[in-house]
């Protein structure tokens, strides 16, 4: 069966939070950044340094076989044989240090170095560069997984038409060294990125502690807020966006508890008008309704419109001195007054008892089994089940059905009648006071006595809630066996109150 009032009590759970908070966010922010600016310095740094040092050493060699190959080729004779042209290799190559030469004249060539392998560090390409230009020529060159640099140059005529003379030289530089310093320069600087890293987590670390210090206390603040805590505040530090937002909370705060007083004000000013009203109306009710029940039994000795107007003020009376117990009732909920008296009872009895005293027996199909007990406050289970199948006689259809049965720890009160039942919004607001869903309803002829104060339904909800129980209604049943039912009305009663419980634990 669809319980439609607690569904719609039960508060809604709290939104699911993501994995990692806003600390950790902005730690791994601050790190992702600093590791991104360490990567790139690193990166600018090393391209850089790198191409600062292939430039100078490249420059420099370009400059020393420029000038080494300008003083030697004053005194060589052109065209050259092959020891001429070693001899030139060797004389070129003992002004450049360590570096291999070699001296190329047109089918010839020769090197410095003899024993060296050049074939694979001179390439094509730069040959042919040399061949066609006017001009020094370098390429950087890997061999065997070793890096060079090989700068290429013609030998032009002395006598200053700058005709090129056929003779080509090669110098052949080492750049491991380079390479070293250059890769020494990469490990240096990465092995900073690591303290550069940390100190950034340290510094998010520092930084969100700072920020987020304010915003959990202003949550906590909230929460307790939420939580019916009005006066909750946070302290206002700064004149940053921070504490603007704790500003504006304590205002939020401030008229929220302003408005709350308020209301508490107007609503305890509104129950004791309805309790003063109610307990004043009752002394002069009590003369009414003497003064009417004495006209009402010598109706039948008065005029037929006086007699109709008799019994008209009679049956007023007595639905005007039902509400005013109904709202000296409600009041009493309301200023949490009430107190229940609560016994071993049995539950098939006390239902019996209250159809028979109001002469419901032979109007009510009851189910009623035998030997369930539970602990409740009689009288409070009699105005129950007087306003339930009260209800159902007055807006109901025949058969009215009261089933009585037990449920594991909980006791089940149904009332069900076989009218037109209630509609969807009428069943969300069918506990609501002074509530009438009179216009989906059929009145019968148990409504003789006057319509009802709208006040029923709630008391009885008020008086199951205070035997930690409920009340929930439904709409017309589905299938063979509930066909044509109406509105069905289920109490549900613990067998034990919790407080009882801990008590015999304790006794225990």
């Amino acid at each position: 069966m669809k319980r439609t009032r607690e569904n719609r009590d039960r508060p809604r759970g709290r939104p699911r939070r993501f994995v990692g908070g806003l600390r950790t966010r902005l730690v791994v922010t601050f790190v992702l950044v600093a590791l991104v600016s360490a990567v790139t310095a690193t990166t600018l740094a090393y391209r850089e340094a790198r191409t600062a040092v292939l430039r100078r050493t490249q420059d420099t060699a370009v400059h020393d076989l420029r000038e080494r190959t300008t003083a030697v080729a004053a005194d060589f004779d052109l065209p050259p044989d092959q020891r001429s042209l070693a001899r030139f290799a060797a004389q070129v190559s003992d002004g450049l240090g360590a570096r291999i030469v070699v001296a190329r004249y047109r089918d010839l060539a020769a090197t410095s170095d003899r024993y060296a392998d050049t074939s694979g560090r001179i390439t094509a390409e730069l040959r042919a560069a040399v061949r066609t230009g006017d001009d020094a020529r370098f390429q950087r060159v890997t061999w065997r997984s070793e890096p060079y640099l090989v700068v290429g140059m013609p030998v032009t005529y002395a006598d200053g038409d700058r005709r090129t003379s056929g003779l080509e030289v090669y110098a052949i530089t080492d750049l491991r060294a380079e390479r070293d310093d250059t890769a020494a320069l990469l490990a240096s600087v990465r092995a900073g990125t690591v303290p550069v890293v940390l100190l950034a987590a340290v510094l998010a670390l520092l930084a969100a502690g700072t920020v987020l210090r304010p915003v959990r206390k202003l949550g906590r603040a909230t929460r307790a807020l939420a939580g019916g805590h009005l006066g909750s505040r946070v302290a206002v530090r700064g004149h940053d966006e921070l504490a603007d937002l704790a500003r504006t909370f304590n205002e939020t705060a401030d008229a929220l508890q302003a408005s709350d007083a308020e209301l508490r004000e107007q609503e305890a000013k509104a129950r004791r008008f309805v309790a003063d009203v109610s307990h004043e109306l009752r002394t002069p009710l009590a003369a009414m309704t003497m003064v009417a029940t004495v006209l009402e039994e010598d109706a039948d000795q008065l005029p037929p419109d006086a007699a109709r107007a008799a019994r008209t003020v009679g049956a007023e009376t007595a639905r005007l001195a039902r509400l005013v117990e109904d709202l000296m009732e409600i009041s009493r909920f309301d200023a949490k007054a009430v107190r229940l008296n609560a016994a071993e009872t049995d539950l098939a009895g006390t239902v019996r008892a209250s159809l028979a005293l109001r002469g419901w027996t032979d109007r009510v199909e009851a189910h009623l089994p035998e030997g369930l007990r539970a602990v409740v406050d009689r009288r409070r289970i009699d105005v129950i089940v007087a306003n339930l199948v009260g209800n159902a006689l007055r807006h109901g259809a025949p058969p009215v059905v009261v089933t009585l049965a037990a449920d594991g720890a909980w006791v089940t009160l149904e009332v069900a009648d076989h009218g037109p039942g209630l509609p969807p919004e009428a069943r969300e607001r069918v506990f609501d006071r002074f509530y009438k869903a009179d216009a989906a309803r059929t009145r019968g002829a148990a409504d003789a006595g006057g319509q009802g104060s709208g006040l029923g339904t709630a008391i009885a909800l008020e008086n199951a809630r205070l035997h930690g129980g409920t009340i929930d209604v439904a709409g017309a049943a589905e299938g063979a066996e509930g066909a044509g039912r109406g509105a069905v009305f289920t109490l549900r009663l613990p067998l034990r109150r919790a407080d009882e419980e801990d008590e015999g634990e304790a006794a225990e």
